[in-house]
C-alpha cells in the first residue's frame, strides 16, 4: 500500500491529477458546489479525459446547474459521454474521487487544495465495488440545459454570425450566469444580443424555445421587464400575414455605447438601480 498527496492550488488541478491517472471511470462522491463547477472544468479541458460519473445531493446538483454557464457546458460533456449525473439520496461527510487504481478524498483549506490519496488493493476495489452499487441504485438527474455547443451553432445559423459572437462574448464576461444578482441569466443574455442586433422578438424567442433553452412566454415576460426598466426599446415591423412583430433595440445610451464584453456589468448594474 501506498498513501500520497496531491498538492495544489486549485481544485481543477487535483482533478487534472487525478483524471491524468485514471484507468477507467471515474465516480465524484458528493463534491462541494463549487468543487461541481471545477470538476465541468476540468473535465472539459482536459486531453485525454476518462469517464466521470458524478454522484450528489439532488438540492446540491440543482443550485449549480441553475448557473447557465456551467450547466451547459456539463450538458456538453453529457453528449460526448464523459459527464453522467446521478442523485445521491444519503451523502456522506466526505468528497472522494474514486478510479480503479486509487481513492483520493479531497480536502480544500483555501490556500491550498490537498488529493490525499490511497492505492491500497483491499481499500480501492473495496470502494469501487461500492459506489458501482450506490451508481446503479441512484436515480439519473435530469440536465434540461441544452449544450453550450448547440446554442452556439443553432444562434449562428438561426440568428446570425454576430449575435453568436456577442453571445459569446457576454458569457465571456461573466462568471456565473443565474439571474438572480449573481449574473444575467440565459433569457436576458439572448434579449440584450439580439437588441444590440436589432433582431425581432419572435425569433430569438422561437430560437431559445426550438433548443430548450426557455419558451416563448418567459422570453416575452423578461424582455416586458427589460422594457419597463428601459435596458430595450421595440418598434413594430409590418409582415405581410398577421400581427406586426417587435424588432428589439438597446434602450438605453449606456448599453448603446458599450463594448460587448462591457454590456452584463452594463444592464447589472441598470437592473440594480
Amino acid at each position: 500500500m501506498t498513501a500520497d498527496t496531491i498538492l495544489e492550488r486549485e481544485v481543477t488541478d487535483v482533478l487534472a491529477t487525478v483524471f491524468d491517472d485514471a484507468s477507467g471511470p471515474v465516480y465524484a462522491v458528493n463534491p462541494s458546489r463549487a468543487a461541481i463547477g471545477d470538476l465541468v472544468t476540468a473535465l472539459g479541458e482536459h486531453a485525454d479525459p476518462p469517464t466521470v460519473r458524478l454522484l450528489a445531493a439532488d438540492r446540491q446538483l440543482k443550485d449549480v446547474m441553475d448557473d447557465f454557464i456551467v450547466a451547459s457546458r456539463a450538458a456538453d460533456l453529457v453528449d460526448e459521454g464523459l459527464l453522467e449525473l446521478k442523485v445521491l439520496e444519503d451523502a456522506p461527510n466526505h468528497s472522494l474521487l474514486v478510479t480503479g487504481d486509487s481513492v483520493v478524498a479531497i480536502v480544500d483549506v483555501g490556500e491550498q487544495v490537498a488529493g490525499l490519496t490511497t492505492d491500497d488493493g483491499d481499500f480501492v476495489g473495496g470502494a469501487d465495488d461500492y459506489y458501482a452499487d450506490e451508481w446503479e441504485r441512484a436515480e439519473a438527474y435530469s440536465l434540461r440545459t441544452p449544450p453550450i455547443s448547440q446554442v452556439r451553432e443553432t444562434l449562428e445559423t438561426d440568428i446570425g454570425p454576430d449575435a453568436a459572437s456577442d453571445f459569446d462574448g457576454v458569457l465571456e464576461s461573466l462568471q456565473t450566469a443565474r439571474g438572480d444578482g449573481d449574473g444575467l441569466d440565459e433569457v436576458t443574455i439572448s434579449l440584450l444580443v439580439a437588441a444590440k442586433n436589432g433582431e425581432l422578438l419572435y425569433d430569438i424567442s422561437k430560437w431559445g424555445e426550438d433548443i430548450g433553452l426557455a419558451s416563448k412566454a418567459t422570453f416575452s415576460r423578461t424582455k416586458t421587464t427589460l422594457e419597463d426598466m428601459g435596458l430595450i426599446d421595440t418598434e413594430k415591423v409590418p409582415i405581410d400575414v398577421g400581427r406586426p412583430r417587435l424588432r428589439l433595440m438597446l434602450g438605453d445610451e449606456r448599453l448603446q455605447d458599450a463594448d460587448t464584453d462591457e454590456l452584463a456589468n452594463v444592464a447589472q448594474s441598470m437592473l440594480a438601480s
